[in-house]
């Protein structure tokens, strides 16, 4: 049970639609942590939303991913955020470094790292749509038992959708995209391997 070679922990994603997404593109594999969609899908924080539902996943993923680059780049303990948020984060981050950030610059910098990473990971081992998946058992066997009975995870409902909310092409960030993020050698690294999506 893996998602880029690395086996699924804690949660089973049938019963947490936007955790099986998290797990598929995770930038490290099936990880629970780069993103932690269990926060709002299971706890209620910062608000609950339907854990059955496909609807918004993809956008609400996009800025917890976006969001836990910046945590993790900052060494800050993953499960504060249950409560300190961005605004908290951008105070600190102000701070620390003596410049002031906002809210924006901050899922800026999250976002800038959740496409290097991605970057990285194509130019390493050709990373992208055909990895951004789940083991077959929890796309095609429904939960046995329990609240979550009958589901499976709707991987192929969300997954042009997030794509879409990251401005990416078939699991690979686009020179649009990593330009509009400052990071265009990365864009002309890629096209050197012919490894950018046209």
């Amino acid at each position: 049970m893996i998602v880029r070679g690395q086996e699924l922990p804690a949660y089973d994603p049938r019963g947490a639609q936007g955790h099986g997404l998290g797990y598929a593109t995770s930038n490290r594999g099936g990880c629970h942590l780069r993103a932690y969609l269990i926060a709002p899908e299971v706890l209620g924080i910062p608000q609950l939303v339907d854990r059955f539902s496909t609807k918004n996943k993809p956008k609400l993923l996009k800025e917890f991913q976006d969001f836990f680059a910046v945590v993790d780049s900052m060494v800050i303990y993953r499960f504060t955020t249950f409560a300190i948020g961005v605004e908290d984060t951008a105070e600190a981050l102000s701070a620390i470094m003596g410049v002031k950030y906002t809210v924006e610059d901050v899922m800026k910098i999250g976002e800038r790292i959740w496409n290097a990473e991605r970057a990285f990971n194509v130019l390493s081992f050709g990373d992208g749509r055909t990895y951004d998946t789940l083991p077959k058992r929890l796309l095609e066997e429904p939960m046995p038992e329990g609240p979550a009975k009958g589901y499976v995870t709707k991987l192929g409902e969300m997954l042009n959708e997030y794509y879409k909310v990251r401005g990416w092409k078939d699991g690979r960030p686009t020179r649009a995209k990593l330009e509009k993020l400052d990071l265009k050698w990365l864009a002309d690294r890629l096209e050197e391997e012919g490894l950018l999506p046209e």
